[in-house]
């Protein structure tokens, strides 16, 4: 990835899942840049303990495992801030044991796509006022490389029809999602001032999949050693926040810092894309906009 830096003093970047891991860090080193942070975490003590640490940071307490906390929080951020720059949909996650979330839907599919899916449309309206104002908005995806074995299903997105696997292959269809989102929200705001990207941090060496027997075992085998560090993992979401001109095409998913990553081709399928779009509108009540 190739960028010119843009100044990030005035500017106001939302991470989600920013109480540990990539989320973190990338809150830390862009709070270190001069960026105005909201914080958002699902746990209050360490994510108020974040917001703390940096300079010019707030913390604001969501659990993407209950819609309602994304509409709450959604509204604390619109009256708090009257410019958002960046938003970067990091929260996510792999559930080992298939759990309902209380709005009825399979956990990993809500938290990975639907509640950020609910959170960037609740916010679509600032982004837009933002870049009108001249001010370039990036909304960024931590996405993965496991969208290259997900079966996303637009019939069974809560994969009720299909063996658990662990939780991998509905980790990989949620990522098939994120993918998916990212690449018709670049459609939908084409020519606007808005870009989006995903990317793949990496195998980070994180609490990320903590309950999965098969990363515990990794992880024992390798001495703890087989991932990266949180810091490693943030610098594509750190350098796509601050680039000062696009550095690829709105909508391209970045393997680390490379763009065009590999991926399923359900992931490239542009009319998926349209019709996903429209099914997590109805899934999370919003009215469905045709553009």
């Amino acid at each position: 990835m190739t960028a010119t830096s843009r100044p990030l003093a005035d500017a106001t970047v939302v991470i989600t899942g920013a109480s540990s891991g990539i989320g973190r860090a990338a809150a830390e080193e862009l709070g270190r840049r001069g960026a105005r942070v909201a914080v958002l975490g699902r746990d209050a003590d360490r994510t108020r303990d974040v917001a703390a640490s940096i300079t010019n940071a707030e913390p604001f307490v969501a659990d993407f495992a209950s819609l309602a906390d994304v509409r709450r929080v959604s509204s604390e951020l619109l009256e708090r801030f009257d410019r958002i720059d960046v938003l970067a949909n990091n929260a996510g996650g792999l559930v080992s044991r298939r759990t309902q979330t209380v709005d009825g839907h399979e956990k990993t599919f809500q938290v990975n796509h639907l509640a950020p899916f609910l959170l960037t449309r609740l916010l679509i309206p600032r982004l837009r006022e933002t870049a009108a104002a001249g001010h370039p908005v990036t909304v960024i995806a931590t996405g993965s490389v496991a969208n290259r074995w997900g079966r996303l299903r637009l019939d069974d997105l809560d994969s009720r029809a299909r063996p658990w696997l662990g939780g991998w292959q509905a980790y990989g269809s949620a990522k098939t999602a994120v993918l998916l989102g990212t690449r018709e929200l670049a459609r939908r705001t084409r020519g606007s001032g808005i870009t989006a990207y995903a990317f793949h941090p990496g195998f980070v060496t994180t609490s990320f999949g903590a309950d999965s027997w098969m990363l515990r075992l990794g992880n024992a085998l390798g001495n703890g050693g087989l991932g990266i560090t949180p810091e490693t993992g943030a610098v594509p979401l750190i350098e796509l926040a601050s680039a000062a001109i696009p550095p690829a095409p709105s909508g391209t998913y970045f393997d680390g810092l490379v763009p065009n990553g590999r991926t399923s081709g359900a992931a490239r399928d542009d009319t998926l894309a349209s019709r996903l779009w429209g099914v997590s509108e109805k899934l999370v009540d919003l009215e469905v906009v045709t553009d």
